[in-house]
């Protein structure tokens, strides 16, 4: 295992995280626990988890083993929460409002059975709330003890920028992560967000790394899933829809390569992809999201897998973002550009 700073902090991190969004889903209890078990024995310190993740079992899974594993075992990691997304039916029970988070804040706390929560997170934009409502409560949070840092997830260029910006002003805690979907087909934000992101010295925490199961070659052309997969159980799931990606070239195009690499190098093709990821501009960490512990034990084989420049170029190459001319396109690009 190897491992960076979070963002801009002293705090060390490994370089594959554990996503726990399967607990208590697609991973029962025992299996989530293996999953645990079998990732900090690989050298991983850093667990990401949400209270929206199962509502509240996912975290309560993980709070039962940190409870049974002990004090020395909590105190070596890092965990990672989120709030913003609905946890009941009344209309403050959601969203990046004081009144909601504190309230989701201390329900993580006591799902979690631990005292702090390391990185606490805004899982998306509220357009609602006041973006210095939201780091005002962050800054509470972090004075009393019941948050170290600050991170967020899925905002937009602007977003991120704006928030940044207001943190700095206001003399409010810096936002230290930011948690996107970030994988060789879908790769939008380097359009803005990574540069943000390098500029105000920002982690990027990528989400859904293997693109909900594409990037590990289980899926062939024009033949729509079917069996124990996410697709073969719903083909129409999500942003991973079978039907719509299947009818991009592009998207074969990304996965020959990765399979050519994968051939060559003689390892699976998540772990090409996850490699090609991991060593992307102001990547911190890179989420794993497993079903079993086979599919774990497989992912972590990228652990300290570098791809070479030959290789990097070809998926970078076979990858490139489909954009128009403006603003993301060469001319828009040049506009803003000059050489010396």
């Amino acid at each position: 295992m190897e491992y960076r700073t979070l963002g801009g902090t002293g705090t060390v991190v490994s370089t594959l995280c554990l996503g726990t969004m399967t607990f208590g889903r697609e991973s029962d209890e025992a299996v989530s626990h293996a999953q645990l078990d079998r990732f900090v024995e690989q050298g991983g310190n850093f667990i990401d988890t949400a209270n929206v993740y199962g509502r509240g079992v996912s975290e309560e899974i993980i709070g039962r083993w940190l409870a049974d594993r002990g004090s020395a075992v909590r105190d070596q990691l890092v965990i990672a929460t989120k709030g913003r997304f609905p946890m009941g039916d009344g209309k403050n029970d959601l969203g990046l409002s004081r009144t909601n988070l504190s309230r989701a804040l201390d329900a993580s706390l006591k799902r979690l059975q631990v005292d702090r929560i390391d990185l606490y997170q805004a899982h998306a934009w509220d357009a609602l709330t006041p973006i210095e409502e939201t780091l005002r409560f962050y800054d509470d949070a972090v004075r009393a003890g019941k948050i170290n840092y600050v991170g967020v997830s899925n905002f937009t260029g602007w977003q991120l920028q704006k928030a940044t910006m207001v943190a700095e002003f206001r003399g409010l805690p810096k936002i230290v992560t930011l948690q996107p979907q970030y994988n060789l087909l879908q790769r939008s934000i380097e359009l803005e967000l990574t540069e943000v992101c390098e500029n105000e010295n920002i982690g990027i925490l990528p989400w859904s790394p293997l693109a909900g199961g594409w990037l590990t070659g289980k899926y062939r052309r024009d033949t729509t899933p079917t069996g124990a997969s996410r697709l073969g159980e719903d083909p129409s799931r999500g942003m991973e829809a079978y039907a719509r990606r299947n009818a991009e070239e592009r998207t074969w195009r990304v996965i020959g390569a990765v399979e050519q690499i994968a051939k060559d190098r003689g390892v699976s093709l998540a772990q090409v992809a996850l490699a090609w990821l991991n060593d992307r501009p102001a990547v911190t960490s890179v989420i794993l999201g497993a079903r079993t512990l086979e599919q774990l034990d497989d992912n972590l084989g990228a652990a300290g897998l570098h791809l070479s420049d030959e290789e990097t170029t070809l998926l970078t190459e076979a990858s490139q973002p489909i954009v128009d001319d403006y603003p993301y396109g060469l001319p828009g690009i040049n506009q803003r550009h000059r050489a010396l």
